[in-house]
């Protein structure tokens, strides 16, 4: 895996933010993520001083193979565009990019499946919610217990809830991907499958992504070829997406330069700061129980704003939803979380706007459990390990 990453990233030309993960709230995971929604409007929190470069690191594994990026009229024509508008070097960029792969398996990764399984929130949920990573998730906090404290007073983001998205991401660094992220991005900017339903916009937003890695690499001197994460161009302990990682990675060890390949106190400081930036709001519950009551119920006008909370308690509780203790004293708006289990009855939860800012990390209300859920777990192993 790699390690020691420090890429330079003052006096970036600043795109709109966007998270690390996908929009397909299935339990097939994708790490590219959808346009944020006008609600949310991060405010940008840059490090105290300046990041370092340092070389990036060699990687043991190879990488995935690829065949060469065709050099066509279209990406001469884009890379002496990016070059002006970026002010990027043209032969730095053009070189570059003449050495970037076209990955078919990434073409492959980013369509939907041909044949959707039913959503299952219970198999979901095994899939991280298991003994291997509670395990590490627990050995991850006493190791960085102090970072994690820190991180949660400066930033009002509980340390179980970091604990839970580095977990659920990579298993606390153990899988951060082995594609190039230049062959990654450079085939999901110039052959980003057709077939795909939305394949304009999401064409547009990995060609973002390709420029904003090219800032990156280029202004910090780190090998552009060197670098690799996931098949959608994450990167990382929290696999940031190159525009999350210029808006919102801090260096959290001060030790003068970001790294979130090999310093988990600066993935730490950025998955929380990535949460403020988010409106995270310290010391209100992600969700609550909730009871709902076939027939009693108005589950099209609950479940018609899908995970955007919407109503307020009265409101809620009026259309048949049943609340009880600490969730009738809530004060915030609140979305109805549906949560498929197959050929089994749903699961419900009555979800705040701390899960939702949960959901800009990734717009899956299946992942948003999964992360808390872990969290929980990794927490009461904490307090019996005391």
């Amino acid at each position: 895996m790699p390690t020691g990453l420090a890429l330079l990233v003052c006096a970036l030309t600043a795109l709109a933010p966007i998270t690390a993960l996908p929009a397909q709230d299935t339990p097939k995971r994708q790490t590219a993520s959808s346009p944020q929604p006008a609600k949310a409007k991060p405010q940008q929190r840059r490090p105290s001083k300046t990041a370092k470069a340092q070389p990036a690191p060699s990687v043991k594994k190879p990488a995935i193979a690829g065949i060469p990026l065709e050099s066509s009229a279209q990406t001469q024509a884009w890379a002496e565009d990016a070059a002006q508008r970026l002010q990027l070097d043209p032969i730095w960029l053009k070189n570059t990019l003449s050495q970037a792969k076209r990955l078919p398996s990434v073409e492959r990764f980013v369509l939907p499946p041909s044949s959707p399984t039913a959503k299952n929130w219970a198999a979901y949920r095994a899939r991280f919610i298991e003994p291997t990573r509670i395990r590490a998730g627990l050995r991850f906090w006493q190791t960085h217990r102090s970072a994690l404290e820190r991180a949660e007073r400066e930033y009002g983001v509980p340390a179980s809830l970091i604990v839970g998205i580095i977990g659920v991401e990579t298993l606390y660094g153990q899988n951060t991907g082995n594609f190039r992220i230049l062959d990654a991005l450079a085939t999901l900017t110039f052959h980003f499958p057709g077939a795909h339903p939305r394949a304009t916009a999401r064409q547009a937003f990995f060609q973002s992504e390709l420029e904003q890695f090219l800032l990156l690499t280029s202004r910090s001197g780190a090998d552009p070829l060197a670098i690799r994460g996931s098949y959608a161009g994450a990167m990382g302990l929290p696999q940031f997406m190159p525009s999350s990682w210029a808006k919102f990675a801090v260096d959290f060890d001060g030790d003068g330069r970001i790294d979130l390949f090999g310093s988990p106190q600066d993935a730490i400081g950025s998955v929380a700061n990535y949460f403020k930036a988010f409106d995270w709001r310290p010391g209100m519950p992600t969700h609550y129980p909730v009871v709902l009551t076939p027939g009693q119920t108005d589950m099209d006008s609950l479940l018609a704003p899908d995970i955007l909370p919407t109503f307020s308690v009265a409101n809620f509780v009026s259309k048949g939803a049943v609340l009880s203790g600490a969730a009738l004293q809530h004060t915030g708006p609140l979305a109805l979380i549906e949560l498929l289990n197959g050929p089994d009855a749903p699961s419900y939860v009555a979800g705040s706007e701390n899960f939702y800012a949960i959901t800009r990390y990734n717009w899956s209300s299946y992942y948003a459990m999964a992360v808390i859920d872990l969290a929980e777990a990794v927490a009461r192993e904490m307090q019996y390990s005391r």
